[in-house]
């Protein structure tokens, strides 16, 4: 959950009154949200760094406030506040109005930007007076947003601008970098998108964006109609208009990979920092409930609907279940009386992790540690290191991996545990080790083409392979789950060849007529490729078929 560090003295001059900690505790409470710490600038550094660099930083008290996720109106003073307002009085109206002065700015697309960045929206907020602190509540907000819904800027890049110092209309428009060439913000000179690039790759803050663009054959880049270049997205804005406290009218643009996220932000952007008007809730209950959690709500003429009217500050609401949600929140969560329920029913465990549990046990019982291990792994650790080819395990492909070492959904234990293995040469031998846990594997027949399997994976890793040891812990689960010996509804190994083996030290496990897995001595190139020098010996079956 996000957290949002507020001013208590400013919270309350905003609010109209003054609370005890204890108070607002429970006033955030009510409206779904968590104080979540009562603190100043100068504990935190204090905290974090000594009570030295802690002289002379303010004593001003600060509110850390977790907001839930999807709430993106609440992420600064301005819509906590607002919030907070309408949760105890009513529902703000938002309406687009045209300047009385003068035509509605537009901002044009070019063809150019598919290439890039294809969408942008922009808004104009006019009358605007900034005081420090609602200034840096302004840059803060772009900030959350960036992090948050923006996905660093991945998604969504907003530019605010001075509209007193550019001219409409605007373009937006994609050039190649050498073509760009402007004055960005706090810097002393021009510099082509090229130099800027070189420039910001050892800044601090903004070298986490490069990537974004940089490959690009051409970058994106908004300019007025006078051909001044207001920013170059989702970089750096242009020194030229930038905004300032003096600044009264706000032109705000977002540029995006994604439509529906830019309308998000522009809609949080715009209504955050407008002069609100409060409008009279509806008479009937619900109706006014709804009201206090800015979903202006009337009561219809039938008597039995209410129509809700959604503003752009609540994107979370896509669903009828979350208007009832927030229903419940205005009610209060505590005044709801405790009732029995009207069905008595107790809950038991999933049978598949009954069983988990119980061979867990025993199987520690028997001398093995139990390891857990990551369900994502490389394409290499099931394929190539122990021997096969990747379009033979049935792997499900994670579709942008953001490191090498999780590509895809593991299709064995086998892989993890022994890198368990290499991870502890330098315990005692011998290593015994299991896993009970599940894999996934393609499965058309499936409705998401996937299905979990529950399997059960133990290794020995000694100065000799112990097949006999990975043989006795089979017959100890055989003996667990109460199947005997032999054909038919026993179970029975026989040799069988498979690439991660030794060949000659492999047998296929059978049980009630149906093959359940497979044990046997590893092949040396498996124990090479695990950058282990010792013999193993392993043991891998599906536990499902026993239940």
């Amino acid at each position: 959950m996000p957290t949002v560090s507020v001013k208590r003295d400013l919270l309350f001059h905003a609010l109209g009154r003054t609370y005890t900690d204890e108070e607002f505790d429970e006033l955030c409470f009510e409206f779904g949200l968590e104080l979540d710490e009562i603190t100043s600038e100068k504990d935190i550094i204090s905290r974090e760094q000594g009570d030295t660099k802690a002289e002379g930083a303010s004593d001003v008290i600060l509110y850390k406030i977790d907001v839930p996720a999807n709430r993106y109106d609440l992420l600064c003073l301005e819509g906590l506040v607002r919030g907070l307002q309408v949760f105890k009085m009513e529902a703000p109206r938002y309406r687009r109005v045209s300047p009385v002065s003068s035509e509605p700015q537009r901002l044009v697309i070019t063809e150019e930007t598919t290439a890039v960045r294809p969408h942008a929206v922009a808004a104009v907020l006019r009358n605007i007076t900034f005081t420090q602190e609602r200034y840096d509540s302004f840059i803060e907000l772009q900030e959350k947003l960036h992090q948050n819904v923006c996905r660093k800027r991945t998604l969504v890049a907003i530019g605010t601008h001075d509209l007193d110092t550019i001219s409409g209309p605007f373009t937006y428009t994609a050039k190649p970098p050498g073509d760009i060439r402007f004055k960005p913000l706090n810097q002393a000179k021009e510099y082509t998108a090229q130099e800027l690039m070189s420039l910001y790759k050892t800044d601090s803050h903004l070298r986490h964006y490069l990537h974004i663009i940089e490959d690009k054959p051409v970058y994106p880049v908004i300019y007025d109609s006078n051909g001044i270049v207001l920013s170059m997205p989702p970089i750096i804005n242009g020194d030229h208009s930038k905004i300032s406290l003096n600044t009264k009218n706000v032109f705000i643009e977002c540029t995006a990979t994604d439509l529906t996220k830019a309308k998000i932000v522009l809609d949080m952007m715009v209504t955050m920092f407008f002069q609100a008007t409060f409008l009279y809730p509806s008479t009937e209950h619900i109706a006014q409930l709804l009201t206090k959690m800015c979903l202006r709500s009337e009561v219809m003429s039938d008597g039995e609907q209410i129509e809700v009217e959604i503003p752009p500050t609540r994107s979370d609401v896509i669903h009828a279940c979350d208007i009832m949600e927030d229903a419940a929140m205005a009610y209060g969560f505590n005044n709801i009386p405790r009732t029995t329920p009207r069905t008595y029913t107790v809950a038991n465990q999933l049978p598949l992790n009954k069983l988990s549990e119980l061979l867990r046990q025993d199987l520690a019982a028997a001398g093995f540690t139990e390891a857990l291990t990551f369900a994502l792994c490389s394409q290499e650790d099931i394929a190539d290191k122990l021997l096969k080819n990747i379009s033979e395990t049935r792997a499900c492909h994670i579709s942008n991996p953001k490191t090498a070492e999780f590509q895809v959904a593991r299709t064995t234990l086998l892989s993890g545990l022994l890198k368990t293995v290499a991870a502890n040469r330098k315990m005692p031998l011998p290593l015994r080790l299991f896993e009970i846990s599940d894999v996934v594997l393609k499965d058309e027949t499936k409705d998401v083409g996937a299905r979990n399997n529950r399997r059960l994976c133990a290794v020995y890793y000694n100065k000799s392979p112990g097949f006999e040891v990975i043989h006795g812990l089979m017959d100890r689960v055989m003996q667990l789950l109460e199947v005997k010996p032999g054909q038919g509804n026993g179970y029975h190994i026989q040799a069988a060849d498979d690439s991660t083996f030794f060949p000659g030290r492999c047998a296929e496990i059978f049980a009630r007529g149906k093959s359940i897995g497979r044990l046997g001595v590893l092949h040396p190139d498996v124990i090479n490729r695990f950058e282990l020098t010792m013999p193993c010996s392993a043991l891998d079956i599906d536990i499902e078929p026993f239940m």
